[in-house]
């Protein structure tokens, strides 16, 4: 196994575990985040999903094109990844947050897994891009169409089309990273965001992530009313009364989850 999944205290962690090849993604390695994002979808037990690579060096170095990831250019493009790098870089189907726990380089796929999550911390020393045009390929797995969507089209394309590294502190100035930290606080910070997620109810998690998956291309009326399934159930649920009597009373909600 190339990745390494457990879940407790409603905390899904998600570790590419190749620090060998500076958790470089093949074929194998593929497979495997499909099968537990899979399952982390059907599951109704975890409120929050922490991504990491294993080691200090790297988060992802991306593909790993010596392990099965296609010699040619054109056979990788063709081959059906419709959740984009990783099965997550555009995935729309999985409603849980996810938190991208970036320890050192997140290059090429790694970064378009990055772009796929919900919140970012990273280490000081962590380093970002998007290098495919200088090994003449181009990121093809969502670097090129969520990049310029999440930042400014210039600092996108500076980053594209130069292929250079970008520290932890330029990509939070850009927008994509939300804190970071000395790399020996790396798992506190995370820990805080964690505790921040998992305090709150969990079907308003649900439903808050999978209205913003549905409604980004739709106007703002139409997403307003657009009834989301996740939305009906949490509005209909026993933790929605609990949450109001709760603030009422002057303690902590005791959520269920349904």
């Amino acid at each position: 196994m190339s990745v390494g999944f457990s879940v407790g205290d409603r905390v899904a962690r998600v570790t590419l575990d190749r620090p060998d090849r500076m958790n470089a993604v093949d074929a194998a390695t593929e497979q495997e985040l499909e099968t537990i994002w899979r399952e982390i979808e059907a599951r109704d037990d975890i409120s929050c999903v922490v991504l990491t690579g294993a080691g200090e060096r790297a988060f992802c170095a991306g593909a790993d094109l010596k392990g099965g990831s296609g010699s040619s250019g054109l056979d990788y493009w063709a081959a059906s990844r419709v959740n984009g790098f990783g099965g997550l870089a555009f995935r729309r189907s999985l409603d849980v947050p996810v938190i991208a726990r970036v320890n050192g380089f997140a290059l090429g796929g790694g970064f378009e897994v990055v772009l796929g999550c919900d919140i970012v911390i990273a280490a000081e020393t962590a380093r970002f891009g998007l290098p495919e045009a200088r090994v003449g390929r181009m990121p093809l797995d969502g670097g090129m169409v969520l990049l310029q969507r999440k930042i400014a089209f210039n600092r996108a394309m500076a980053v594209m089309l130069t292929g250079r590294q970008f520290s932890a502190a330029e990509m939070a100035g850009f927008g994509v990273v939300n804190e970071v930290v000395p790399a020996a606080e790396l798992d506190a910070a995370v820990d805080r965001w964690v505790a921040d997620i998992v305090a709150c109810a969990p079907l308003s998690l649900r439903a808050i992530k999978q209205t913003v998956n549905r409604t980004g291309h739709l106007s703002p009326a139409e997403a307003q009313a657009l009834r989301t399934p996740a939305l009906v159930k949490a509005l209909q649920s026993e933790d929605a009364l609990e949450g109001v009597a709760a603030f009422q009373q002057k303690r902590a909600p005791v959520w269920r989850g349904r």
